[in-house]
């Protein structure tokens, strides 16, 4: 098999998964062009004879996505903040501090992230209810998710901080550098890049939380845009138009943030991110 040819197999396969993949995120934003009828067209229209445009300002102002996406917006940005604080501390010692316990520890902890969060919320709100966090909704809900993410971004983060040489720490040391000093003048604009991935990964995820917001946050106007959504669901749910309108309003900020910052996402996935 020549060269020229393998290449052009391996394109067309990704051009086909893309189109797996893109599909459905397609598929969502013809839908909420649609109207009512349309939705229900058979065979299905691939585009909307008469775009609806009018549905994004109707589901924007009716349902008040300005202030859902707002909650949605401080409730990921307060847990990255959280998580890269402490995180970032945490992953640089198990970087530079390695044994097998630290391995062995690390491995049983990431175990923990294959338990659903449907799992974890029971004891999470019994014992938040116990101190009384659940009288500060979104405080509990931010630190909820910085734990549940926690070992997920040390462990991304750690693989970077020990892709830098420690030698570069060493001299700093020699040139009368603390250890401190080393970490934040060297060892950390070194790691930016796998720190920058691991942060918009959380945030990604952070971002449409839905289980841990639910169930802590009662009153509507402290709710982020995932328990917004759920509001249209019922027995005799019928407006898909507005639920697809509704969905991309709320995915199209995630999507631009990873269509501008790409080049960073790939730059520090080659640098030992996701080792």
């Amino acid at each position: 098999m020549s060269d020229t040819f393998r290449n052009r197999l391996m394109f067309f396969v990704a051009l086909c998964l893309a189109v797996v993949y893109l599909f459905p995120l397609y598929w969502m934003y013809v839908s909420s062009l649609k109207t009512g009828s349309a939705m229900y067209a058979t065979p299905p229209s691939f585009w909307p004879s008469e775009p609806q445009w009018s549905t994004y300002s109707d589901v924007w102002a009716g349902r008040n996505m300005a202030r859902y996406l707002w909650n949605s917006l401080l409730i990921a940005v307060s847990a990255v903040a959280l998580i890269s604080v402490f995180g970032a501390g945490c992953a640089y010692v198990l970087a530079r501090y390695r044994s097998r316990w630290v391995d062995v520890g690390l491995f049983l902890i990431l175990l923990l992230q294959v338990l659903p969060p449907s799992l974890m919320v029971t004891p999470i709100f019994v014992g938040f209810s116990q101190i009384g966090l659940l009288n500060y909704p979104r405080l509990a809900v931010v630190i909820a998710i910085a734990a549940n993410k926690m070992p997920f971004f040390v462990v991304l983060v750690r693989a970077t901080f020990m892709s830098v040489p420690m030698e570069l720490e060493e001299a700093a040391l020699v040139d009368g550098n603390s250890r401190i000093g080393a970490f934040f003048n060297i060892v950390l604009p070194l790691a930016r890049n796998g720190i920058l991935v691991s942060a918009i990964l959380i945030f990604m995820q952070a971002f449409g939380e839905f289980v841990y917001s639910k169930s802590m946050i009662q009153a509507a106007e402290l709710q982020p845009a995932s328990v917004g959504l759920n509001t249209f669901m019922g027995p005799n749910t019928s407006d898909w138009n507005k639920i697809m309108a509704y969905s991309t309003i709320y995915v199209t900020p995630i999507l631009a943030i990873f269509v501008l910052l790409q080049r960073r996402i790939v730059s520090g996935l080659t640098s030992g991110a996701l080792k």
